[in-house]
């Protein structure tokens, strides 16, 4: 099990809470035609999201996974390590949950930073938060 949040091409989603959970459950049907490790399919705002978040948790898979023998040498980077889920509207990022408030604090501030919106997959209150902090509700 993993804590899992994501962020969202701002443009793209719905405005009204129903409305983006359902939007939500579409996407995560991963049926876009990538691989949804590649960062090139996403919007110019989602990729230099990402280009500053995996400095911080690398991904696991993919063009900027770390090499296995690093992971093996520093606990830190292994417990860092992020599951992505690339898409052209969203990038969901699974997290280990020993990290869950560095992950949260640090996705909330990029989402902000390259004003694309934010969900918390796995928080209580599922707050989307758009990036001039406005809550869909």
């Amino acid at each position: 099990m993993s804590y899992d949040l994501m962020v969202f091409e701002k443009t793209k989603a719905p405005g009204t809470k129903k409305e983006f959970m359902a939007w939500f459950e579409k996407q995560t049907e991963w049926n876009e035609e990538h691989d949804y490790q590649s960062i090139n399919v996403s919007s110019p705002a989602l990729q230099n999201w990402f280009m500053e978040m995996k400095d911080t948790f690398p991904p696991m898979n993919g063009d900027f996974a770390p090499d296995v023998d690093l992971l093996d040498e520093d606990e830190n980077l292994e417990r860092h390590v992020t599951d992505y889920s690339i898409g052209r509207e969203v990038i969901y990022a699974a997290f280990a949950w020993s990290v869950a408030d560095e992950a949260y604090d640090l996705m909330r501030k990029l989402a902000q930073k390259y004003e694309v919106g934010f969900f918390d997959v796995s928080g209580n209150n599922g707050d989307i938060i758009l990036p001039n902090g406005n809550v869909i509700v």
